[in-house]
């Protein structure tokens, strides 16, 4: 089975911030034990005593909120890196989805239902063509619990009843779950691959983006992966 970890960027109600992201990384269920163990060893660094109590969450960090505010931008800013790092440097088949919104593009659509079509559908389509190479894997899409439960829950069950756009999901082994995400490293570092991509084009700031842009979702020489509406 293929677990898409997921978590959105940027606010949808903001008006200074142009852009929303929902994405994440796909990891196959074998896979998700190395990465988080690499994850807790970064946090250790932060506290010996109690790793756990450590989130590596992209705002926060960067921006020197809350527990990361007597912590040096630098570290700051290498902790960021280093943790996208274990994504860039993982297993070929953990590979990143997600959307891209320019909200002003879509209104007044909402944001939250736009991107989770894209990021759904483009992740069983993935699912699809491993089948099709005899590779036949079923999906689950895991959430942050802050993350737009009730608006996610209802869509994901429609898509797989009355379909989307494109077709239905028919891939995913269960509606998406939601879960805390001091109880997983793994929903942590899709917080900062969301932030990455957050950055890159509300910023222009790329440092964080380019460590992970080549695990976004390719085949033949054409990028599946990341949605853009601009």
């Amino acid at each position: 089975m293929h677990l898409l970890y997921a978590d959105e960027s940027g606010s949808t109600n903001d008006p200074k911030q142009q852009h929303f992201v929902l994405a994440g990384l796909s990891v196959f269920e074998r896979q998700g034990f190395w990465i988080s163990t690499e994850l807790d060893n970064i946090a250790a660094e932060i506290n010996p005593a109690d790793p756990g109590s450590v989130e590596l969450h992209g705002s926060p960090m960067f921006g020197g909120k809350n527990m990361w505010r007597k912590i040096p931008k630098e570290t700051r800013v290498e902790l960021i890196k280093r943790a996208l790092g274990v994504l860039a440097n993982a297993h070929v088949s953990n590979r990143v989805f997600g959307c891209v919104i320019n909200k002003a593009a879509i209104s007044p659509n909402d944001p939250v239902e736009f991107a989770f079509e894209q990021l759904s559908s483009r992740f069983d389509q993935y699912l699809l063509s491993l089948h099709r190479a005899n590779d036949s894997q079923r999906g689950l899409i895991i959430f942050d619990k802050s993350t737009y439960e009730t608006t996610i829950q209802n869509l994901a069950a429609d898509f797989r009843t009355n379909g989307h756009t494109w077709g239905v999901l028919r891939n995913f082994a269960e509606v998406p779950l939601f879960i805390d995400s001091r109880a997983s490293r793994l929903i942590q570092l899709a917080d900062l691959v969301a932030y990455a991509i957050f950055r890159n084009y509300e910023f222009g700031d790329n440092q964080f983006y380019s460590i992970i842009e080549h695990r976004i979702d390719s085949a033949g020489g054409l990028r599946h992966g990341l949605y853009e509406r601009l």
